[in-house]
Order: structure tokens, then C-alpha cells, then sequence
């Protein structure tokens, strides 16, 4: 109801409307006669010119559609000229009856340059797309050119059977074209407008003949309506042709998929009616007669038929569009990323989550294999899952994705088996990125093992590095204790003393390497772990961790000197408990002694 409203409010269309409301008594009464039908023409294709100026200017047209409608440009130009030519001759005298050869020549040669832009315009489609449109349009071309004959060339002498062939052949042609487009997938026009458009071409045609026909006389004031109905379509069709492309470039338009045309179908119901309508002029029998009937009443009952199984179709394909619309828009929208591996181990599909996780443009990992992409410490873990995935139906995995920068996530996998669905045929892929998870997880065990203030390992470490460790292999724990240290933290701040904490666990990393593990167990007090290191070597790792320790520290802004007492203890990680108890008598003896030294 919306869009007849601003039909009505359209200026263009208002004018058109009423021009034509005002044309039938103004002719019928006899008030309008030829120069006010050549006249009217004139301004109907400078209106056409207007018109096809605004479609060829308006943004979002292709470069095919541009061409177009500058072809229409070209032939309303001419036609233009060619009828205010006829106007000119008719005004000063010539006989309306009588055509002129200028005014013929101009008009045919503006039909030619649109029915040549038409040829070439791409039709878009394939196979028995483009078929099935071919074939349509051949229908309703056919019933054209019965009704182009049947009106126009029989019963007419030779020379007007001559003139009006040329009439017929030009709007043959544009009419050919016209609906060639209409059924093409790239037409530069609605359908709507585009039927409209076709419907006038053709008026312009048959609609002098058949006023003829049926009024009897070659110059009554029908002539002059049969004349100009027609020609009022042209301008309808282009302005609502530029209403709905303004429409489009105004905000997106989903596009909307192309119904079955019933023009075919009214084709043929046309040529039945108009061989019915024929077969008095011949003297048909009552015989004949009765075959007629059951031909058009045959051929109706096909076409009601088929309208009904287009009816159908047309639900089921739009209730079938719709769900593929609504699954794509949840896969195309989705956060987690969905990879379809073949029986072959290559990508077949990869959803638009694979930009953002892997890094990748959409459809890249097509044809490629998903090895490379995961990470070399994880491939251990997919042979995992693809072996799972041979003994059941679904299996899960927590990897690593390289991207194309280098960098990795992580992705919870839910892999199924779908090799055995033909529609399927591969190993699905639901892939959650789960890296800001696990990087959270790693953060929280990364502070529940290590000490916050120096990034060494804490007791908890520690004691899980000695439970990991053979049962029957040799361990040397040394235990560390500073000495001096509280001097500094007393006299030049906690700050000072931090500092001289995190310099220490630097130089006894640096002195262990990877031969061991350095902990602190807190305060001033640490832990090494020496796996497989007899109690000789331990006492030589202590003495060089007592020089590194022993070297002057920098600390706000002056220079600070601590000691270290070191006591060692080895045996076997059952004895742990005991080994932490020994190295710790062992260092207060240490302390001892080096407290009686000084």
C-alpha cells in the first residue's frame, strides 16, 4: 500500500497518468486530431530522453547497464527528432496519412542501436539456466510475432505488406531483445519495467492495426489513441526503472531470486485465443470448430495445471532458500571456526572464523593440507585424534594453529567423522579458540609454581621436580641462606632489599644453567635441586654459587656486599623430606661456622 501511495506521489508518474486520462476524451470528442498526436509524441520522447539521461547518470549502474541505457538514450534522441520532423510537415501542411522517409529512417535507426546494445549484453546464467531462459523467451517471442503477423501483414496490399514488414521486423528485433533481458540473470533493468517497457514496443506496433481492425476505418480518432497509448508506457517504465535502482543505491537490497515468469504461458494462451478469433474469416465448420475448443480447452487445463506446480515449487524453493539463507548466516556469523578435511587430508571448506583465527583470507586453506598448520609439539596429539577418530565417531583435541605471522593459538577441536555422508564426504572440524583460556590457565599455574617477585621456581615446584624425578636416581639438594641480608633490608628499605634478591636469583640461574633447579622457598632463603649430581660435585656448584653470590650488588645508589651459607645434602627423591632436613642442618652449620670465623 506503501509504495501505490508514492506511485500516486510520484510527479513523473502523475503527469503520465493524467496526460493519459485526458488524451481519451480529447480524441474520442474529436477535439485532437494529427498534430496533436505528432505533437504529443514529440513531448512523450523528449520526456523518454529526460528520462534515460537520469538512469544513465545514476550511481551503483555497471558499465554494461551504462551502455544500455545510453543506447536507449541515442534512440529516444532520434525518435525525438524523427516525430517533431513529422510535427513540422504535418503543420505545414502534409498529409497525415502519409509517412515520411526522414521520420521512418530516424526512428529505425534508433531501434537498430539499441537492439545491436542489447545483443551483446551479457546474459549471465549457465547450462540449463540459460536454457530454460532461451526457451521462454523464444515462447513469448513467437506469440509476439504471430500477433506482429497477424495484424500487421495479412490482407494488406503488397506495397503497405512491404512497409509495414520493415515496422515488424525493427520491433520485432527490439522486442526480442527486450525479453531476451527480461530472462536474463544481468539485465539493466527490473522485471516489471522491463515488461512494461517490452508491452509498449510492441503497442507501438499492433496497436494502429488492430484499431483498424476493429473499428473498420483507417483515420477515426481511435487511430490517434491505438497510436499514443503505447508510447505513454515508455516513460512508466523508465521512471520506474530509476525509482527502484535510487531505491537499491539507497540502502542494501538482499537479492531477490527470480520466480517462474508466467509470460511463456500467457504466450501461448494469447495464440490460442487469436486462433480461435481467426477461424470465422476462414468459414470454419462446426467440426472444425469443436476441435478448436477442445485444443483451447485443453490447452488451458495444461496451463492451470502448471501454474499450480509453479505455485508449489516456488514455496518449497523459497522455504528451501530460506534455511539455506538462516544456516549461512549462523556459519558466516559464527565466532568458532569450521574446516572440512577430505578423505584425501585436504581442506575442502573453511568458515570466515578462519580470517580471524588462522590469519588467513577465506578459501585460502582450500587445497591444502591441515598439517602444516599445526604446531610441530601438538602434531603428537593429532595422530591422537585422527587415530580416535578411526575407532569412533567423534573425537577431541586441544591444539595449536600457526597463522601466517608466525604466531600461534590455541583450539579446542571437536573433529566428526562424516567421510561416509555423501553430502559431507570429510572429517568436520568445530574449532573453538580457546587461547586467551589457556593463557590464562598457564598465567594462574605459572603463579602457583613460581616465586612472584624473582620468576624462580617456589616449594611447590620444587617438590613436583623431585616426585618427577627416577625413584632409585641420585638427587643433591643445596640449600642457601643470605647472610647480611637483613642489614640491607633493614637499613636501606624493603625496595633495596627486593633488589638484592632479584640479583641474587639471577646470578645462582646463571651459575646453575640447566643443570638443575634454583627455587625460592622465601625470605632470603633458597633451594637447588641437582638431579643425578654426587655430593663432590654438589659441594663444587656450592662453592661457585658462594663467589657469584659474594660479588658487590649495586642497590639504590650505593654498593652492597652478602654472603651466602650453603648446606648440601644427597641421596634418593624418597628421601626428600630427610634431604631438605639434612641440607638445612647443613647450612645453619655452615652459618655457624662462618659466624665463629668472623
Amino acid at each position: 500500500m506503501r509504495q501505490i501511495r508514492g506511485l500516486f506521489a510520484d510527479p513523473v508518474l502523475s503527469v503520465v497518468g493524467l496526460f493519459g486520462v485526458l488524451a481519451v476524451p480529447w480524441f474520442l470528442t474529436g477535439a485532437g486530431g494529427s498534430l496533436s498526436s505528432w505533437l504529443a509524441q514529440s513531448g512523450i520522447d523528449l520526456l523518454n530522453l529526460w528520462l534515460g539521461t537520469r538512469l544513465y547518470r545514476l550511481p551503483g549502474v555497471g558499465r554494461h547497464g551504462r551502455r544500455f541505457w545510453a543506447a536507449v538514450i541515442a534512440a529516444m534522441g532520434c525518435s525525438a527528432v524523427a516525430d517533431s520532423y513529422q510535427t513540422m510537415l504535418v503543420a505545414s501542411g502534409h498529409a497525415a496519412g502519409q509517412g515520411s522517409i526522414v521520420q521512418t529512417g530516424l526512428v529505425a535507426a534508433g531501434m537498430i542501436v539499441v537492439v545491436i546494445t542489447m545483443m551483446f549484453h551479457p546474459l549471465g546464467g549457465a547450462g540449463r539456466q540459460r536454457l530454460r531462459m532461451c526457451l521462454d523467451a523464444a515462447t513469448v517471442l513467437t506469440a509476439v510475432a504471430v500477433f506482429l503477423w497477424y495484424f500487421m501483414l495479412a490482407g494488406a496490399h503488397l506495397g503497405e505488406r512491404l512497409a509495414a514488414a520493415v515496422t515488424a521486423a525493427v520491433m520485432l528485433l527490439v522486442t526480442f531483445g527486450l525479453i531476451k533481458l527480461i530472462y536474463s540473470d544481468s539485465a539493466p533493468f527490473d522485471r516489471a519495467p522491463g515488461v512494461i517497457g517490452a508491452l509498449g514496443v510492441t503497442g507501438t506496433a499492433v496497436g494502429t492495426p488492430i484499431a483498424a481492425m476493429l473499428t473498420g476505418q483507417a483515420g477515426s480518432h481511435v487511430m490517434y489513441l491505438a497510436q499514443l497509448a503505447p508510447c505513454l508506457l515508455m516513460p512508466v517504465s523508465l521512471r520506474l526503472q530509476e525509482r527502484s535502482t535510487r531505491r537499491r543505491a539507497g540502502r542494501r537490497v538482499a537479492a531477490e531470486r527470480k520466480g517462474f515468469s508466467r509470460l511463456p504461458y500467457a504466450g501461448v494462451a494469447g495464440t490460442q485465443l487469436l486462433l480461435v478469433a481467426a477461424l470465422p474469416a476462414v468459414g470454419a465448420d462446426l467440426r472444425i470448430w469443436g476441435v478448436a475448443a477442445g485444443a483451447l480447452v485443453s490447452t488451458g487445463l495444461v496451463l492451470a495445471r502448471q501454474q499450480a506446480a509453479f505455485h508449489d515449487n516456488e514455496r518449497l524453493v523459497t522455504e528451501l532458500s530460506a534455511s539455506r539463507e538462516w544456516f549461512s548466516a549462523l556459519v558466516q556469523q559464527a565466532a568458532d571456526l569450521i574446516v572440512v578435511v577430505g578423505a584425501d587430508d585436504l581442506v575442502q571448506y573453511a568458515s570466515p572464523a578462519a580470517e580471524r583465527i588462522l590469519g588467513a583470507r577465506v578459501g585460502l586453506p582450500a587445497a591444502g593440507t591441515i598439517d602444516p598448520r599445526i604446531h610441530l609439539d601438538d602434531r603428537p596429539a593429532l595422530d591422537a585424534l585422527n587415530r580416535e577418530l578411526a575407532v569412533a565417531a567423534t573425537a577431541e583435541a586441544e591444539l595449536r594453529v600457526v597463522q601466517d605471522d608466525g604466531a600461534h593459538r590455541w583450539l579446542h577441536v571437536i573433529a566428526t567423522d562424516l567421510r561416509d555422508n555423501p553430502s559431507v564426504r570429510g572429517v568436520v572440524w568445530n574449532s573453538r579458540d580457546i587461547t586467551e583460556a589457556r593463557r590464562l590457565q598457564d598465567e594462574l599455574r605459572h603463579q602457583a609454581t613460581h616465586d612472584m617477585l624473582t620468576g624462580l621456581a617456589n616449594r611447590v615446584l620444587l617438590q613436583q621436580r623431585v616426585r618427577e624425578s627416577a625413584p632409585d636416581a641420585p638427587i643433591c639438594i643445596l640449600l642457601l641462606d643470605l647472610d647480611g641480608f637483613k642489614q640491607v633490608n633493614d637499613g636501606l628499605g624493603h625496595h633495596a632489599g627486593d633488589e638484592v634478591l632479584i640479583t641474587v636469583a639471577r646470578r645462582l640461574a646463571a651459575v646453575l644453567g640447566r643443570a638443575g633447579t634454583v627455587a625460592r622457598l622465601g625470605g632470603d632463603e633458597f633451594a637447588v635441586l641437582l638431579p643425578g649430581a654426587d655430593p663432590g660435585r654438589a659441594r663444587l656448584l656450592a662453592d661457585l654459587i658462594a663467589a657469584a653470590v659474594g660479588e658487590p650488588i649495586p642497590v639504590a645508589g650505593t654498593v652492597v656486599t652478602v654472603g651466602v651459607s650453603v648446606g648440601v645434602a644427597a641421596g634418593t627423591p624418597a628421601d626428600a623430606d630427610r634431604l631438605l632436613r639434612d641440607a638445612d642442618d647443613a647450612m645453619y652449620r655452615t652459618k655457624q661456622s662462618r659466624r665463629t670465623a668472623a
